[in-house]
């Protein structure tokens, strides 16, 4: 696996300060925050937005709000990760600089060449947020997916689809050469859903996240999620 793993008592609240003391580094631009979906997504979200609120000295409008990956659903549909990502972080904190939902409608081919698009200007993206699914995956690069195979480090966003059926709807995604654009990628893992991939991932077995590249990797993972594994200091 590639990264430094730490394991944590929460991984929200990690991940909350994780973010804040980034946000706090010295910059000279914009700062580019793409986001994931999920239930340990969410409830990081909802702790960022409990430290990082109005008045907390978090300037959200130096802040540009992208997706790493989503499903292909209305944008009020309740497996929206944009929504959650709305409810739970954006209308909290207030305005941000930009919010790019990934998917409003049509053809998932379309929508990824869209976002590809808004995305490939950017010189870096300066966080991205990913999960880790009990399958492996991450984003929504699944175990024998087409999206897997892309090397092309012009190729960041591709429509994608789980081979497996174990994950619904079709998706978009970043690719692995669009994550690897990230100054710092922060993979969280959280309970004992995560256990058996978490423990495939430190041991090198091919599986989606295992594969992951950036400047920076930082995993948060809490007991429930590591186990047994020994973790790498």
């Amino acid at each position: 696996m590639n990264g430094t793993i730490r394991l944590v008592p929460s991984v929200p609240e990690a991940f909350a300060q994780l973010v804040v003391e980034t946000l706090a580094e010295p910059r000279s631009d914009r700062f580019s925050l793409f986001l994931s979906g999920g239930s340990t997504a969410q409830e990081c979200y909802r702790r960022l937005a409990q430290v990082a609120g109005p008045g907390r000295g978090v300037v959200w409008e130096d802040v540009d709000v992208y997706l790493g990956d989503e499903r292909c659903v209305p944008p009020d549909d309740q497996d929206s990760n944009h929504r959650m990502v709305a409810e739970t972080l954006l209308e909290v904190v207030g305005p941000v600089g930009s919010d790019h939902p990934m998917y409003r409608s049509g053809a998932p081919s379309a929508a990824a060449a869209d976002y590809q698009a808004v995305i490939a200007p950017l010189p870096a993206f300066d966080l991205v947020h990913l999960g880790l699914g009990p399958d492996g995956h991450t984003a929504s690069l699944f175990p024998g997916s087409a999206a897997l195979a892309i090397v092309d480090p012009g190729v960041l966003v591709v429509a994608n689809q789980d081979p497996n059926a174990t994950n619904a709807h079709d998706r978009i995604t970043l690719t692995y050469p669009g994550i690897a654009r990230a100054r710092l990628a922060v993979v969280t893992a959280s309970g004992p859903s995560k256990r058996e991939a978490f423990a495939g991932v430190v041991a090198g077995a091919d599986l989606p996240a295992t594969h992951l590249a950036a400047d920076r990797i930082i995993w948060l993972v809490d007991q429930d999620a590591a186990g047994d594994t020994p973790v790498p200091s």
